[in-house]
C-alpha cells in the first residue's frame, strides 16, 4: 500500500520553523469504536498520516506513544521527527506552577522527548484533581491567562515542545493573550465545519499569523441524533456532483480555507477517504451553496451548566 503524501503548513512562532501536516488524526476516545487507539494510530501511519492530536484528558497518550514506538520499530517511519504530535493541558493543571510538570508527565506517558504542539485545552482553570467531564462550575477558579502563558513560553524555551497554542479561544481572549505574549500562539484549535464556519474568528487568526486547526470537521462528536453536516441535502448534492463522499466535500472546503484539521475515524476505509481530498477542487457555485448552510455551534462548552461568557 502506498502512503498518501499530506501537504503541510509552517507554523509561525514555532522553533525551527516546524511544519504541521494539514490533516491530523483525532484520538478523543469513542465508546462505540471497536478499534483501539494504538491500532488506529498504527494504521494511520501506514496510510500516510503524520499528525496526531491527543490530550491528557483523553486518557490516550499511552496508546499513542505505544503506536509511535511500534511504528519506529517496524520501520514505518525512519524517526520520530517525521511525526507531528499535539497534546493539550487539562483545566485541572491550568495554573502557572503546574504546567511544566504536567507537560513532562505527558511526555513520559507518550514516551517522547518533545511535543510538536502543546495547547491550552480550554480558557478555564479549575481546582487541581481528577479529569471530570462535564466540568462542575463549582470547581472553577480564576484563570491567570498571563501566568499560564508565561509557563507555556517556558515549555517552548526548554525544548519540551516546538510550538505552543490554544484551543477554544474567542477573538476577545486571543486579543488579551496577544497583548502580553512574548511568543504568540502558533495555533487556535476550535470547532469549524460547514455547519459552524467561524468566518470572523478565522479572519482574525489569519491577520495575526495564528493557524486554525478545526476539530469536529464533520460535526460528529458530542451529540447523537441528526447531524447538520453529514445529513445535509446541499452537501449530499455536492458530493454526488463531484463523485466524492460528504466527508470529502467538508474536508476539501476546510483545506481550501487554508485550515488544518483533525478528523476522527478509526475505520480503515474512511481514514483513506479522508486523505483523498488533494487532487480536485470546489467551484464558485459550490461555495455559494455552502455559504447558505444553517449555522449553529455544536460544542457549546465543557461545563455544566454552560458559562455565559465562554464565547463572549
Amino acid at each position: 500500500m502506498t502512503a498518501s503524501k499530506v501537504p503541510s503548513l509552517t507554523l509561525h512562532s514555532s522553533s525551527a520553523q516546524r511544519k504541521m501536516p494539514v490533516v491530523g488524526l483525532g484520538t478523543a476516545p469513542e465508546a462505540t469504536s471497536a478499534v483501539t487507539t494504538k491500532d488506529a494510530v498504527l494504521e494511520a501511519i501506514k496510510q500516510g498520516y503524520r499528525h496526531f492530536d491527543a490530550a491528557s484528558a483523553y486518557g490516550v497518550e499511552q496508546s499513542v506513544g505505544e503506536a509511535i514506538a511500534e511504528a519506529l520499530q517496524l520501520g514505518l517511519i525512519a524517526s520520530r521527527d517525521e511525526l507531528f504530535v499535539t497534546s493539550k493541558l487539562w483545566v485541572t493543571d491550568n495554573h502557572a506552577q503546574t504546567i511544566v510538570p504536567a507537560l513532562q508527565k505527558s511526555l513520559r506517558t507518550l514516551q517522547l522527548e518533545y511535543l510538536d504542539l502543546f495547547l491550552i485545552h480550554w480558557p478555564i482553570a479549575t481546582k487541581p484533581g481528577k479529569v471530570v467531564y462535564p466540568i462542575e462550575v463549582s470547581e472553577i477558579v480564576e484563570f491567570d491567562m498571563k501566568g499560564v502563558w508565561e509557563s507555556f513560553e517556558e515549555c517552548q524555551r526548554l525544548g519540551l515542545t516546538k510550538a505552543i497554542g490554544v484551543s477554544n479561544f474567542s477573538i476577545k481572549k486571543l486579543q488579551k493573550l496577544l497583548s502580553f505574549a512574548t511568543i504568540p500562539p502558533a495555533v487556535n484549535q476550535v470547532e469549524v465545519n460547514l455547519g459552524w464556519q467561524q468566518q470572523e474568528l478565522r479572519e482574525f487568526c489569519k491577520e495575526n499569523g495564528i493557524t486554525v486547526t478545526a476539530f469536529s470537521p464533520l460535526r460528529k462528536g458530542a451529540v447523537r441524533g441528526s447531524n447538520l453536516v453529514m445529513d445535509n441535502d446541499v452537501i449530499k448534492e455536492l458530493a454526488d456532483a463531484h463523485g466524492k463522499t460528504v466527508a470529502q466535500i467538508c474536508l476539501r472546503w476546510l483545506y481550501e480555507q487554508g485550515l488544518t484539521f483533525v478528523v476522527k475515524s478509526y475505520d480503515k476505509e474512511r481514514m483513506k477517504q479522508n486523505l483523498g481530498i488533494f487532487d480536485w477542487s470546489l467551484s464558485e457555485e459550490d461555495y455559494k451553496k455552502i455559504s447558505e448552510i444553517h449555522q449553529d455551534r455544536l460544542i457549546k462548552g465543557p461545563t455544566k451548566p454552560l458559562l455565559d461568557d465562554l464565547w463572549e
